[in-house]
């Protein structure tokens, strides 16, 4: 052991180099040279060779260097006499020498001429003289090569900084830049399997299949069947669509190829084809094999409709270029193509079709149960109070992805030891999720006593609303505490619906205007603060009449656009004649819902009230609250909820 740490200490040390210092000198050294071309020396005046014999008459001059194969003299005065020439100077004295030059012809006879004015003068006063020939061979050189060196210079740390290999030298140098950038994982490195993929049930289902086809490919191929060549995964942000990628290559024991879509674009035509060649020919070596797309929406946009591009986009071309690959390789070649995108409908037909991306596989938000898995697998590592509710915490969190969920238990833990608590508790979570969906509390908003009670009047119309009308979604709780942008909040636990009426919509939207007409009843005015209330309360009455088919005049059509396909059209798919009724039939449910609202409020004013001073009074109030005023909500509980809503003020 001690001739190996001996031979370690021992070892050379390799000093790296950072070329990149050295374009900084070089560049640094050119600009030096290009505003000081005498070398940073002296800056001798230029005059004539009767001047000069003048200064030698005075005896001022010292010394004479002649340059015979450039007819180029310079002059040295003597030091106690070079003050009398300040005006040539501008009243500022030279430091080095040659003080002067001067230009004679070729005909110029330097040894007959220079030796008449030594010889006129006394010996005291005679100046040295130097006659000597000055070859510039290597200046010149240097002056015609220096440009084209500084260019390649260029070209190579440009080539070095856009490589793959992120400018340290990769294989390939400079000529790398068309490699593919994809990260191999080893079939021995991939150590995720479905065991760390809680939830996702019938998307497991299907990729389930894609491992099967890779342990197993005879057990298909011999009955004639062909392997699918690619799955798409479709699902919002945060569900696990690149987990579960890698679970498949970690199930099926196979290499795994990772790369983003953007990673194929490139400002350099040709780089992004370039790239998709040696992905797939890489993973034709490595087969069989997982290569992983995500985001492929960055290159796979519909061709056509990259708004501010010309057909010779390199995106599409890259596109093309991908769609080749996909038809080149035989289907039972081992190489199964994954991709991953949350927008689906603008990805290319061509990229969709049978053949390349066989089929898709739909990744949804996680319900109930899932979300029970997925908190299980993050809460591993979390050390957990005897109080928690896992049941509890799954059903405050409906609409919640993976990743949603992940960072709920992460802030949970920061919230118990920001409180200095020895485990993570219910109240931890529950100010986790307040936190990520409300926003940060803003404990130090200035309110003034009358905005506070415009703000518990406006949300106590919120939750005496939704509490009275049967459809509407239960009440969880009521804050008065500004949160984000918002200065209150109702939030809800919405049933588990997967189809809903219009008595359901109109409901709903009765809670989601209650605080307005709150506002009305108690003020006799509203206010700026129903604007996202507003907001969405518009939105649901224009799709009741122009996608979903609840209006009678309007009758049971729906103009909504599922293939995209009119994204860029500037023509609507109907008249101004219907525009005009289809506004009018908006308003007129507006209409409807505004009045439902008002007379409730109106019926029930003294529970009303009583809501909002309680609200004023704690800040905060749960069902119970409500169920001691009004009793029982009308409807019931839910038993499961798949979704939570936050009413803003």
């Amino acid at each position: 052991m001690a001739q190996k740490k001996n031979s370690k200490k021992n070892k050379p040390k390799v000093v790296k180099i950072n070329f990149s210092w050295l374009y900084v000198i070089l560049t640094i050294a050119i600009i030096w040279m290009i505003f000081n071309p005498s070398g940073g020396g002296a800056n001798p005046q230029k005059i004539e060779w009767e001047e000069v014999k003048e200064m030698a008459a005075k005896g001022d001059v010292q010394e004479i260097a002649f340059v015979r194969n450039e007819f180029l003299g310079k002059v040295t005065i003597k030091a106690d006499r070079l003050g009398e020439y300040a005006d040539k100077f501008g009243g500022k004295l030279p430091k080095r020498s040659p003080h002067f030059t001067f230009l004679v012809s070729s005909t110029f006879n330097a040894e007959e001429m220079f030796g008449e004015v030594n010889s006129a003068l006394p010996v005291d006063n005679r100046f040295k003289l130097v006659i000597e020939n000055d070859d510039k061979f290597w200046s010149n050189a240097l002056e015609w090569l220096l440009f084209p060196i500084i260019m390649i210079l260029m070209w190579v740390f440009m080539i070095r900084s856009m490589s793959p290999k992120g400018g340290q030298g990769g294989p390939g140098g400079m000529f790398s830049v068309g490699r593919s950038t994809g990260k191999l994982a080893d079939k021995n490195k991939v150590s995720v399997t479905f065991k760390d993929v809680a939830g996702l049930y019938g998307a497991k289902e299907e990729v389930m299949e894609v491992v099967d086809f890779l342990k197993n490919p005879k057990k298909y191929t011999a009955l004639g069947g062909k392997i699918p060549k690619g799955a798409l995964l479709v699902g919002p942000p945060g569900t696990g669509k690149t987990l579960l990628a890698k679970a498949v290559a970690g199930e099926a024991n196979v290499p795994f190829f990772s790369i983003s879509g953007s990673d194929f674009v490139e400002m350099f035509v040709g780089v992004g084809a370039s790239r998709v060649r040696d992905l797939f020919r890489q993973a034709k070596e490595k087969s069989p094999c997982i290569v992983f797309i995500d985001e492929i929406d960055a290159v796979g946009r519909a061709r056509g409709k990259n708004a501010g591009f010309s057909s010779n986009d390199e995106r599409e071309n890259t596109l093309n270029q991908l769609l080749t690959e996909m038809d080149g390789f035989d289907s039972n070649s081992g190489v199964i193509i994954l991709a991953a995108t949350n927008r689906a409908d603008i990805l290319d037909k061509a990229l969709m079709r049978a053949g390349r991306f066989d089929r898709q596989i739909h990744v949804d938000l996680p319900d109930l149960n899932e979300r029970k898995e997925i908190f299980t697998v993050h809460l591993r590592k979390i050390k957990l109070a005897s109080d928690f509710d896992l049941d509890f915490i799954a059903k405050h969190t409906p609409g919640f992805s993976g990743a949603d969920i992940a960072n709920v238990c992460n802030e949970a833990a920061l919230n118990a030891a920001r409180n200095n608590k020895l485990a993570v508790d219910k109240q931890s979570f529950t100010e986790a999720v307040d936190r990520i969906i409300g926003g940060l509390e803003r404990k130090n908003n200035l309110i003034t006593e009358k905005e506070k009670e415009s703000i518990a009047h406006h949300e106590a119309g919120h939750a005496t609303v939704s509490w009275l009308l049967p459809n509407a979604d239960p009440l969880f709780k009521v804050t008065i505490v500004p949160r984000g942008q918002s200065l209150g909040a109702a939030w809800y636990l919405p049933e588990e619906r997967h189809i809903v009426t219009k008595e359901q919509m109109m409901d709903k939207m009765c809670s989601l205007i209650g605080g307005r007409v709150a506002e009305e009843i108690v003020y006799g005015q509203p206010s700026t603060g129903a604007l996202n209330d507003l907001e969405r309360l518009t939105t649901m009455a224009y799709s009741m009449v122009k996608y979903y088919g609840m209006s009678e005049k309007v009758g049971s059509l729906s103009y909504y656009d599922s293939t995209g396909s009119r994204g860029y059209d500037f023509h609507l798919p109907y008249s101004e004649q219907t525009a005009i009724l289809i506004d009018e039939e908006a308003k007129n449910i507006i209409r409807q819902v505004q009045d439902l609202t008002r007379q409730i409020l109106t019926e029930h004013k003294e529970q009303f009230l009583q809501v909002a001073a309680l609200l004023k009074e704690k800040e905060v109030i749960f069902a119970d609250d409500m169920e001691k005023i009004f009793g029982p909500k009308v409807g019931g509980q839910p038993e499961q909820t798949v979704d939570e809503q936050n009413e803003t003020l």
